[in-house]
C-alpha cells in the first residue's frame, strides 16, 4: 500500500512538470501553434520528468518493478487529466474528452513514460539488487 502511494504521488509530480511544460510550450511562437510540435517536445521533455520520478521513487531501496511504477504513474496523471487539465483548459478552448483522449500523441507520452520506468528500474535498480 505504501509503494502504491509513493508512486502516485511520483505520477503527481510527473503530471505536475509535463502540465508546466505544456502551459509554457502554449506560449512560445511557432511551437504554440502546433500540438504535434508541443506533443513531440514533450515527448523528449518526458524522460528527465520520469527520470527524476523514477530516482525519488527508487531513493530509498524500493524494489519494485518498473512496469508497475511507471502504470501507476501513469494512471494518476490521466486521472489528472481527466480532472484537471480537460475541464479546465481544454473545454474552455473549445477541446473536449474525446478530443483530448482520443489525440494519438498522447499515448506516445504514455509510453515514453512507462518505458522510462521500466528502464531506469531494469538498468539502475534490478541490476545492483542481483549483484
Amino acid at each position: 500500500m505504501k509503494s502504491i502511494l509513493k508512486a502516485s504521488l511520483i505520477g503527481v509530480l510527473v503530471w505536475a512538470l509535463v502540465f508546466t511544460a505544456f502551459s509554457i510550450l502554449a506560449f512560445v511562437p511557432v511551437v504554440k501553434d502546433s500540438l504535434d510540435l508541443q506533443a513531440s517536445i514533450l515527448a523528449v521533455l518526458i524522460v528527465p520528468f520520469a527520470t527524476l520520478g523514477a530516482t525519488l521513487y527508487y531513493k530509498n531501496g524500493n524494489h519494485d518493478h518498473g512496469l508497475k511504477v511507471g502504470l501507476i504513474s501513469v494512471v494518476i496523471a490521466l486521472s489528472l487529466d481527466a480532472l484537471i487539465t480537460v475541464p479546465y483548459i481544454e473545454i474552455p478552448n473549445g477541446g473536449s474528452y474525446q478530443s483530448f483522449f482520443g489525440y494519438p500523441l498522447l499515448y506516445l507520452l504514455v509510453a515514453v513514460n512507462i518505458l522510462t520506468f521500466y528502464l531506469y528500474w531494469r538498468l539502475k535498480v534490478m541490476n545492483k539488487h542481483e549483484q
